[in-house]
Order: structure tokens, then C-alpha cells, then sequence
């Protein structure tokens, strides 16, 4: 749920305290590379690998202008976030390529790096002290809460615009929503919606922050904001009941014994005996795994690896394992519930592992798990678990698991699809 009067404002109040960035061109919108050098230059980030450790010496000197507590910040309004950036694909042939894909369409995944950057630009426009050169929050992404797709084309060669704002605000998170839109036929027509949500920690990123508190005016901004409390209860409801932390739901239970039973072998009617029913798959042959080596090309501004760099490279894994799947093309329905456990340092190993966890008619549902491998001590650590819901053009096979284990996938799959048909219907 957005605001328009908080997003018409956008325009007027982008480039309010942020004038010696020299973000806005003649009073027009940024660009997308304009908003990361602006956050390059709010944290104080090198541009230069050779100097990281001396900028993150300097920013451990600015713990002295953190609050103490939450009280001691003035409030800001949802208008003091508000931003409005352009990805001129339409104006700028050149930056055409970066974008495109083979199916002549953009790559999803640079949109994912676009709507990190941009979250994190909202929520240090909130926090911002004019007084101050840079800031001393380390604000990064907690979690993306959702992306809802309204159109499945993304044209190439027209131009794209973000507006978003700050939406909800607890004591060191925040939440932002973001809109995109793009120019096509003489009019920006709806393409996304996007709820992220973001942490300030202190400026090693070592411990939670305090932020300004959120200045709600009128009605409209009340619902926005009681909506964010919402999103917050039923974020830690779904945390309650992982299948991680408590058993399935009885209905639960039944679906996964119907699933076993309709695999035994009539001949043997043994346990162990399991023959898969006609147009099915078993989950074991419905994954695809990848490697990254995570070089300093693809640090953030505090000098680990940037959230949505392990968002394109989880979404493309993703795609290519429900293109793999279904034998077409799918296009994306909805993002959902990614989770960033712990950061990824710069030369880990990442591990990314897609499993088709759920299907229904010609829905696929994808999980994508992502580890770093220290190669000396071959420890295993999760940083992100992501959740994508594809569409293809033609009932597709079901996946049928084996294991208990890959029951609980199953289950929390279909959790997370049906999650999505509601929030879509």
C-alpha cells in the first residue's frame, strides 16, 4: 500500500540534505548509478579495494555521533524519504546491455540489485543529519518481505521509474515500499510493488542502531503505517511456526501421508518400495546447484557482498531450475520471505542450492538456499534461504517427495504458494 500524496511529492523532495552528492541533474530524478554513488559517499565507502580497511577505520570514529536512544532523534515524515529514480533503458542505449536477456526482455535479476540499492537510499534519507558529513549508520537488508509482479513484460528499450518511501519504522528497523513503473505506449503503466525491510547498526556493523522515529500525518499515512505493523505480526506468526521449530499442522500431516501412500508398490506394499505415479517427478531430480567465487567487484559499501548481487544470482539459479523443470520459459509471479541470516565476506566460496520444492497446475515454486564454505576449517554457514513463484503455460509435472526431510520442503513450499495466491487474490 503506497501513498500518493507521499509519492507525488517525491520529485520535489528527492533531493532534500542531499545537494553536496550532487544527486539530482538540473532537478530531475537520478539514475540508478547516481543512487549508489550517493550511498558511496553517505557512508564514506572507498572506491578503491586497496584502501576498504582505512575507510572502515574512519567510520568506527563516527560511533560518537550515534543517539543513545530513540528519543534523542527528531521525528521524520514519509515525505522526508521519498524518492523518485529513473533507469533510462529507453534514453540511454547503452545501459541496454547490462539489462538485457536472450528472450530480447530485462534481466530480472539487475532489477533486484536496483531495488536493494534504492531501499537502502530511502531508509538513510529518513535517518539523515544535515549536520553531519557522513552518517554513522550501517543500514542493510534484513529481509525482502515481498515482491508482487503486475506485469510479466519488462521492455528492453523503455524507461523505467522507482518511487518508494519509508513505511513503518520500530526502534532499529525499518520498513520501505517501493514501486516501479515503466514508460510504455505514452504512459507509465504498473509493473512491481516491493516491501523491504532494513536494520541500522552501529558503524561496524556490529550492534543495532537507534533510528528516527516515523511522524505519521493524516489518515492515510496511519493505514500505511498500521499496515506495517501487520506485516511485522505476521512476520513472526510464520517465524513461530516453521517447520523448523514445531511439527506440521494436522491437515499437514494427512497431505504427506496421502503423498506416501499414493507411491507405494501395490506388488510389494513395502515401506521401502516406492514407484512414483504417472506425470510426477521425483523431488531429488528437480534441483540445480551453483557455485560463486565472491570477489571485491561485488562489495557493498561497507566491503562485503552486496544483498542484491546474492539476490540476482539466487533468482537466476532459481529461474533456470524452474525453466529446467517445467521445459519453458517461466516468467516470475511473486518474491517472497528472503531471509539475510549473515553477511557474506568478500573471497568466501557461496554455495547456492535450488530445490522445485512445490508445484500446482502451472505454478512452480522454487527455494533457493545459499551457504559460504571456509575452505580451511570446512565449515558449512546459511546466509540467505530465498522463495520464487513461477507460472509456465502448461500444467506442469508434480514433485513428490521421499524423505521426511524433503516432506518439510514440500510443505513449507506450499506454505509460501499459498501465502502468494492470497496476497495476489
Amino acid at each position: 500500500m503506497f501513498s500518493p500524496r507521499v509519492l507525488k511529492s517525491a520529485s520535489s523532495l528527492m533531493c532534500r540534505g542531499f545537494s553536496t552528492g550532487q544527486m539530482c541533474r538540473q532537478g530531475k530524478a537520478p539514475d540508478m548509478a547516481e543512487v549508489r554513488n550517493r550511498l558511496r559517499e553517505i557512508v564514506g565507502a572507498s572506491t578503491n579495494w586497496k584502501d576498504h580497511q582505512q575507510a572502515l577505520a574512519e567510520r568506527a570514529s563516527l560511533s560518537q555521533y550515534l543517539a543513545q536512544s530513540q528519543d534523542e532523534l527528531p521525528a521524520k515524515t514519509m515525505k522526508d524519504s521519498a524518492i523518485e529514480a529513473h533507469l533510462p533503458l529507453g534514453t540511454q542505449p547503452a545501459l541496454r546491455e547490462k539489462y538485457l536477456n536472450y528472450h530480447n526482455s530485462v534481466r530480472f535479476g539487475r532489477i533486484l540489485e536496483d531495488l536493494d540499492s534504492l531501499a537502502v537510499l530511502i531508509c538513510y534519507s529518513h535517518t539523515w543529519n544535515k549536520e553531519l558529513k557522513r552518517s554513522p549508520l550501517s543500514i542493510v537488508t534484513a529481509l525482502v518481505d515481498k515482491i508482487d509482479m503486475r506485469k510479466n513484460i519488462i521492455y528492453p528499450d523503455c524507461d523505467i521509474k522507482f518511487t518508494g518511501h519509508v513505511t513503518w519504522v520500530g526502534k532499529t528497523s525499518i520498513e520501505a515500499k517501493m514501486h516501479m513503473s515503466q514508460y510504455h505506449d505514452g504512459a507509465y503503466t504498473d509493473v512491481l510493488d516491493a516491501t523491504f525491510v532494513m536494520v541500522a547498526r552501529d558503524p561496524q556493523n556490529k550492534r543495532a542502531a537507534f533510528i528516527n522515529p516515523l511522524k505519521l500525518e493524516g489518515p492515510e499515512e496511519e493505514a500505511i503505517f498500521q499496515q506495517g505493523e501487520i506485516n511485522k505480526t505476521r512476520r513472526v506468526e510464520l517465524s513461530t511456526a516453521s517447520l523448523l521449530k514445531v511439527a506440521p499442522t494436522a491437515e499437514e500431516r494427512t497431505l504427506v501421508h496421502n503423498l506416501f501412500l499414493n507411491t507405494l508398490d501395490t506388488r510389494t506394499v513395502s515401506f521401502r518400495s516406492r514407484i512414483l505415479s504417472p506425470n510426477s517427478v521425483w523431488m531429488e531430480d528437480a534441483k540445480m546447484k551453483g557455485l560463486e567465487i565472491c570477489h571485491p567487484q561485488e562489495r557493498n559499501i561497507f566491503n562485503r557482498i552486496f544483498g542484491g548481487f546474492l539476490m540476482r544470482k539466487a533468482y537466476e539459479l532459481g529461474w533456470a531450475n524452474a525453466c529446467a523443470f517445467g521445459g519453458c520459459r517461466p516468467t516470475l509471479v511473486a518474491v517472497d520471505d528472503i531471509l539475510f541470516r549473515k553477511p557474506v565476506e568478500i573471497g568466501s566460496l557461496l554455495l547456492l542450492s535450488s530445490q522445485v520444492c512445490y508445484t500446482e497446475g502451472m505454478h512452480i515454486q522454487v527455494r533457493v538456499h545459499t551457504e559460504v564454505l571456509d575452505p580451511l576449517t570446512q565449515q558449512h554457514s546459511t546466509t540467505n534461504v530465498f522463495h520464487f513463484t513461477f507460472r509456465v503455460e502448461k500444467d506442469i509435472p508434480a514433485v513428490i517427495p521421499q524423505s521426511y526431510g524433503e516432506s518439510m520442503l514440500y510443505l513449507d513450499g506450499k506454505r509460501h504458494f499459498d501465502e502468494t495466491m492470497r496476497s495476489q487474490g
